[in-house]
């Protein structure tokens, strides 16, 4: 059956970013599917309540609290889930981000820190994570991207410039990778997290936001989830390279964040 594809029943996954929003749904997603999941992130409490919704699905379910912005800390969760599965079929880059500044404001540092949170950690995450990949038999990288990497929006320089480079970095690492590791990334648009708390509480942003998507209102994590999953599984094997992109259509942000023109 079709929906077959759609499993990953007995696969062991990683999830950066994991103790809410986009990448708890994705690990609860992933579980719901079959597969066990180390999840990671910052704070210990959110981590404990994800693992015990992916422990609901009688899945297993590990717990790695961390500051995901050390490379050698993001580096080790492979070879935490290998031991702790016996094998490593799926990747998800989540952990990211970066504040909006006016371009004065932005520095050189900022580029850099807005680079190494969000494409020196997916690359040591993939890195590190290829050989027990390949020992289970090839498998799935999927990295978080963002619609501000293809748009233009006011304030979003370094976080717009970094998403763009990790979305290049999956076309090349798609390429380096090929033909038993597939290489995807979800490219998001306003979707209902903690990160999104400035808009979502401000009716006069919400409804910007919601007036520049073609859908008209704001995703929901679980929807970021799905193609997650789709790009994990057997479904989207013929898949790699790809930028798939989840933003209810939107072309351009056009959000008065209160941006200085410089």
């Amino acid at each position: 059956m079709i929906l077959d594809r759609f499993r990953i029943t007995g696969q062991a996954a990683v999830v950066t970013g994991a103790g809410r929003g986009i990448g708890a749904a994705t690990a609860v997603a992933l579980a719901q599917a079959g597969a066990d999941v180390l999840i990671s992130a910052r704070t210990e409490a959110e981590l404990a309540k994800v693992a015990r919704e992916i422990e609901e699905t009688g899945r297993r379910a590990v717990t790695v609290p961390a500051d995901l912005a050390d490379l050698d800390a993001v580096g080790g969760l492979a070879g935490t889930a290998l031991a702790a599965f016996g094998r490593l079929d799926i990747v998800v880059n989540n952990v990211g981000g970066a504040l909006p500044r006016p371009f004065l404001a932005t520095k050189a540092r900022h580029l850099a820190d807005a680079f190494q949170f969000n494409v020196n950690t997916a690359h040591r995450l993939t890195q590190a994570a290829v050989p027990a990949l390949l020992a289970s038999g090839g498998g799935a990288v999927i990295s978080i991207t963002s619609a501000v990497g293809r748009t233009a929006g006011r304030g979003y320089l370094a976080y717009g410039t970094a998403k763009a480079a990790l979305a290049h970095y999956t076309r090349l690492a798609a390429a380096d990778l090929a033909p038993r590791i597939r290489v995807n990334a979800v490219a998001v648009g306003a979707v209902a997290t903690s990160a999104l708390d400035i808009v979502l509480t401000d009716d006069t942003l919400r409804g910007q936001m919601e007036q520049a998507t073609p859908l008209g209102r704001i995703g929901d994590p679980d929807e970021v989830a799905a193609a997650v999953l789709f790009l994990a599984s057997p479904a989207a094997s013929y898949i790699t390279g790809k930028i798939l992109e989840v933003d209810g259509g939107i072309e351009r942000p056009n959000l008065d964040l209160g941006i200085p023109d410089v």
